[in-house]
């Protein structure tokens, strides 16, 4: 099957997959969090999550304040991600293209991660997960949400508390950068993170 043809077949299942989230969670574009212990696998399972980067701004800023942006936990709480700020202490995370495995550079970053939210652990965490703008909107937000969790099980292999985290999936709405290059994208492609008390 030539590459065209894996593109394609790609995306029906990712169509099929999205489907079935649709109807177990509600509305594909409203983005919905969640808590929840890592898969054994480490594969992403659940929780769609994304914002923008760190910036210095608010999460509600980003996010903006409508309960659209609501989602839940794995407890059923609801989490509002404009509850969330920036920690400068937490650098975005990148992924190769239509990946969402930590990379090696990215583990020892997130080791550091985990150190300063060992040392914070009065602070929740939001992840947030992102993606360039190649691929239709369902599957960019099924990717986010994989990259999100990964991150999420990375660091919970490192110790952290599965039930501080939120993770939650933009896909492709919420750009850092907006240039039709390589390096644009390779920005794009990220986990972020916001935090706040207990």
């Amino acid at each position: 099957m030539d590459e065209k043809g894996m593109t394609n077949m790609r995306r029906g299942l990712a169509a099929r997959a999205v489907m079935v989230a649709i109807l177990m969670v509600g509305c594909a574009r409203t983005p919905a969090t969640t808590t929840s212990a890592p898969s054994p696998t480490g594969a992403a399972t659940s929780g769609t999550s994304s914002s923008g980067s760190n910036t210095g701004t608010t999460a509600a800023n980003r996010a903006g304040t409508t309960t659209g942006n609501l989602g839940s936990t794995g407890s059923g709480a609801r989490v509002n991600p404009g509850d969330y700020a920036v920690a400068s202490e937490l650098a975005d995370v990148h992924f190769d293209f239509d990946k969402y495995e930590i990379l090696p550079a990215e583990a020892t970053l997130l080791d550091s991660h985990a150190a300063w939210l060992k040392q914070n652990g009065d602070r929740l965490i939001l992840i947030e997960g992102h993606c360039d703008e190649r691929g239709t909107t369902e599957y960019n937000v099924a990717l986010g949400e994989r990259r999100a969790k990964a991150t999420m099980n990375y660091l919970v292999s490192q110790g952290i508390q599965a039930n501080r985290i939120t993770i939650i999936s933009y896909g492709e709405e919420r750009p850092v950068c907006s240039e039709k290059t390589e390096a644009c994208w390779s920005k794009n492609r990220r986990a972020n993170f916001l935090v706040k008390p207990r």
